[in-house]
């Protein structure tokens, strides 16, 4: 029997762990959930009520994304992660990098998408925008070299600039080619795994 992971399309943290199990080699069903109307199973499974979460085989629940990230790459023979010690911690580095970036993403979304217009905080929301723009520099200029394979690293970018492409389209290009190029050269190297990148609900 599959694991669960209980996912939802735009999410960019699920989008990582979705593309996690594929590179991995582990079976996984996806379930769809809306966190807003905290289902009961999701909550079961996580008291957070956060996506992505993930029931193993052992009925073990896994959540957040990092922690389900490492247990894949255990489970599935250590695919996801660099062997080399030095590397395997640029790797980490990089995924909460783009976890990061996602976080500020998210919270510039809520406050756009929950406040009614003339409540919206515009410092708040440049706040986000600058730690958005500091991370999308520090990846323009450290982007990690794309083998035949994958690291948690390269799908964690992914997620983020599918996220970007999702929500805020237009708004993050500019004087970024290295980090446009990555998004295009991934989808092209691994078209499976860029079909699981964020996508609209």
């Amino acid at each position: 029997m599959p694991m669960k992971l209980y996912s939802a399309p735009a999410s960019p943290y699920a989008a990582k762990a979705r593309m996690g199990a594929v590179v991995a080699g582990l079976p996984v069903e996806i379930t769809n959930v809306s966190t807003a109307s905290e289902p009961a199973d999701l909550i079961d499974t996580n008291p957070l009520g956060k996506i992505p979460t993930l029931l193993n085989d052992d009925g073990v629940n896994i959540y957040d994304s990092r922690a389900i990230m490492q247990y894949l790459d255990r489970a599935g023979g250590r695919k996801l992660y660099p062997r080399n010690a030095a590397k395997r911690t640029e790797a980490e580095v990089t995924e909460a990098l783009c976890d990061g970036i996602c976080d500020a993403l998210l919270l510039i979304v809520y406050e756009r998408r929950y406040r009614s217009e003339e409540l919206v905080h515009q410092p708040w929301l440049d706040l986000q925008w600058r730690k958005v723009t500091r991370g999308l520099e520090v990846l323009e200029k450290r982007l990690p070299r794309m083998g035949k394979s994958p690291t948690a690293a390269h799908l964690a970018i992914a997620a983020v600039l599918g996220y970007l492409n999702l929500r805020f389209e237009g708004q993050w290009e500019r004087g970024r080619p290295k980090l446009k190029a990555f998004m295009r050269k991934f989808e092209a190297n691994f078209p499976d795994l860029a079909r699981l990148c964020p996508q609209a609900d």
